[in-house]
């Protein structure tokens, strides 16, 4: 299995949500066109954001929380006819649960209660991809929601190109820039 995080949210030309997972020890990513629902539940929690109700994916983790279940980790298990399938990883009172679930709601859950998010070996040699400059520049247009992580590292190669150009200004706009993302504010 692969661990990987969220990198970002993307719309498709035909205007459909999508989401990118990069694995965290390694370069490969691997895009799924998500709904669009699940799409602003995922960038409501990437931001840590709290609507004013609870929406599913918050429901279902209070619920969780609640009754002492703890989500151990997500699983995105297989790829068949261009639908990915996802287990959920439960324990409660001892007992270990997989949960089916579509890829989408597995992560927006997990992103909520903190679990890691698998792919399966097999899954991400089929699907996956290692993006090129190209690629990241065009995915970086088309993002809706990009990690914090990856916005600071985009900055920081932009510091480097502003200060080798000698336009000192601009660098001292991005470095404030980086400074407020690691220090969340």
């Amino acid at each position: 299995m692969v661990e990987v995080r969220v990198n970002g949210l993307f719309m498709t030309q035909s205007q459909a949500s999508g989401i990118i997972l990069k694995e965290r020890n390694g370069d490969r990513a691997l895009p799924i066109v998500i709904g669009e629902f699940e799409a602003q539940s995922i960038a409501l929690a990437l931001e840590s954001l709290k609507p004013p109700r609870p929406i599913t994916h918050d429901l279902t983790a209070n619920i969780l929380e609640i009754l002492g279940i703890s989500m151990e980790q997500v699983i995105i298990t297989d790829l068949k006819d261009n639908t990915y399938y996802a287990i959920i990883k439960l324990s409660f009172a001892g007992q270990e649960y997989e949960i089916d679930s579509r890829p989408s709601d597995a992560i927006a859950l997990a992103l909520r209660l903190g679990a890691p998010i698998f792919v399966d070996d097999l899954v991400m040699e089929e699907a996956s991809y290692i993006p090129d400059e190209e690629d990241e520049e065009a995915h970086k247009k088309s993002y809706i929601y990009r990690s914090k992580e990856d916005e600071i590292e985009s900055l920081r190669e932009q510091l480097k190109k502003a200060v080798e150009n000698e336009e000192y200004e601009k660098a001292a706009k991005i470095r404030d820039q980086i400074k407020r993302l690691e220090s969340g504010s």
